[in-house]
């Protein structure tokens, strides 16, 4: 098994590499370094003009190599690394393809560089993954630098109560275990912008939403009283004007990371994020760990 970090020079920036050393060392396994080259197209060409593609692409494959080692030659101490390039028309579709062949733990991506500094920012490739890729997806906000211990120290998953979401409690729990941290279930109580009409009045606002975080703080205990989590499991209900009050609200950990779950489509499973996890991943401080259905 290895944690598979995607990274193109000039691009990834540091982020996305710090991530997955945490990862690889929480896992106690292997890291492995994918650059996605283009593959050329297969209409004839000019002999020269396909040497200087193949140039082209062998030279960006050992850049980004290079670049990456220079960022892990300090964070990435005592660790089994390896650099992977591959030719494919998306960068999305090799990425698929690398973490089928590599029998991947977890798919590290980093943040779009158009969002803010410290927040988890999908872009274009990140979104096709995380609707598409048979493994976890973790995100790293741009930014991102390794917590002072050096790896994971707890993971939260988000609970919104639905019965299809209580096998990712399941799921998460498991994963918690296997890596010898701390787990806390959470579920955000949010008022959106528009949550009832004006005629409605705050104070009804305000009943209605804490009789949704007292409902929420049950479904959590069930949790326990199923067997679901054990007595040790951290369970918390947060509420904020919105989901970016909400998210910064949680009292997050240095080195925390938030598992969000997913739905299965279809006769594989596959990443899906519904509109309130999507929500969440895009206003989380935090790494997003993002599981298959």
């Amino acid at each position: 098994m290895t944690v598979v970090v995607g990274y193109l020079a000039g691009k990834s920036g540091g982020a996305p590499l710090y991530l997955a050393v945490g990862a690889a060392r929480t896992l106690r396994t292997s890291l492995t370094v994918a650059t996605i080259v283009p593959k050329p197209w297969t209409f004839p060409s000019p002999a020269r003009v396909d040497a200087e593609y193949a140039a082209w692409a062998d030279q960006l494959a050992a850049d980004s190599a290079r670049e990456a080692q220079r960022e892990l030659e300090s964070i990435g101490k005592s660790l089994e690394i390896s650099y992977h390039s591959h030719a494919h028309r998306s960068v999305s579709g090799g990425l698929t393809d690398v973490v089928s062949e590599l029998d991947t733990d977890v798919l590290v991506l980093g943040s779009s560089a158009s969002g803010q500094l410290g927040q988890v920012v999908v872009g274009s490739t990140a979104d096709r993954l995380l609707h598409s890729c048979p493994v976890p997806v973790a995100i790293a906000p741009r930014g991102y630098r390794s917590p002072k211990s050096g790896m994971l120290t707890r993971i939260t998953c988000g609970y919104p109560g639905t019965p299809e979401s209580v096998d990712v409690v399941r799921r998460v729990a498991e994963l918690a275990t296997r890596l010898e941290v701390p787990l806390r279930v959470i579920t955000f109580a949010v008022r959106g912008r528009t949550m009832y009409p004006p005629e409605v009045g705050l104070h009804a606002e305000d009943s209605i939403l804490a009789a949704w975080e007292t409902q929420a703080a049950e479904m959590l205990a069930q949790l326990r009283t199923d067997g679901i989590v054990g007595e040790d499991v951290v369970l918390q209900v947060v509420s904020g004007n919105g989901w970016d009050q909400a998210l910064d609200d949680a009292e997050w950990q240095d080195g925390e990371i938030l598992a969000l779950g997913t739905s299965p489509r279809g006769d594989i499973a596959r990443v899906f994020l519904g509109t309130r996890g999507t929500k969440i991943l895009r206003v989380s401080p935090v790494p997003v760990l993002v599981l298959p259905g």
